[in-house]
């Protein structure tokens, strides 16, 4: 049995496995140059280069360290909302973030309880998208399960944790739900100046939302900045906007 198995067994050595898998395995205490999967935070740290603080939304967030394209915005000062269908993803993020709002849940217009399609509980593919898990389940979730979680609306979301100010940058990776879950997003109200929607495939195809990701985004005055591996970075008004 694997050391990660042995370890979810029970509360406690659970959340000795957290810290196991934070400080460990992926030595969160050494600054790195990049966090995310594709570089893409580069581009988005160098785009926000002039603003010291400010405040992201992820949804999909997965992991405060690894794949995180909102970890170097942290590190200099940022703070902001994660959100993720996986408690565990959650639990990560409160011991390394407990000043962000870090919550588990799914994100729908109207309140209702989904599957949860498990892949592993620190796996980036856990999905409430069950074309997404078909697609993926000759590849992964050999060891799946199905849970099940209440959705909220992201007004309500807002509401609740009182966010009034605006969110300067916007990170979605809804594993098969990104341009639905964009679509429920209100950007001119909080003044959104960047947003990473993963438009593409790994292999650089597009996605079949794509072309209706675009074409939402451009009616909003938003056009591509900057497109890296799978994910499209969107600027408002202009395409190389430097000043933020």
């Amino acid at each position: 049995m694997s050391l990660k198995k042995t370890f979810l067994k029970n509360n406690l050595t659970y959340k000795i496995y957290l810290y196991y898998n934070l400080y460990i395995r992926h030595k969160c205490f050494i600054n790195r140059k990049q966090y995310s999967q594709w570089g893409e935070d580069l581009f988005i740290n160098n785009f926000f280069k002039n603003k010291s603080s400010g405040v992201y939304l992820d949804i999909g967030c997965f992991h405060p360290f690894m794949y995180s394209n909102t970890c170097l915005l942290y590190k200099k000062g940022w703070r902001g909302i994660n959100i993720d269908i996986n408690q565990t993803a959650i639990d990560l993020f409160n011991i390394v973030r407990p000043n962000d709002i870090n919550i588990c849940t799914a994100i729908n217009r109207e309140k209702k309880e989904f599957k949860i399609y498990l892949d592993d509980p620190f796996s980036p593919v856990n999905t409430i998208n069950k074309k997404f898990y078909e697609n993926l389940k000759k590849t992964f979730f050999k060891n799946k399960k199905i849970l099940t979680i209440q959705s909220k609306t992201i007004e309500e979301i807002f509401d609740k944790n009182k966010v009034k100010s605006a969110i300067d940058f916007i990170n979605i990776d809804a594993e098969g739900l990104d341009f639905e879950i964009l679509q429920q997003l209100d950007l001119n109200r909080y003044k959104v100046k960047l947003i990473s929607i993963e438009t593409h495939n790994v292999d650089g195809s597009k996605t079949e939302y794509f072309d209706s990701i675009k074409k939402f985004l451009e009616k909003k005055h938003y056009f591509i900045f900057k497109r890296v591996g799978p994910t499209t970075l969107f600027s408002l008004n202009s395409q190389n906007s430097s000043s933020k």
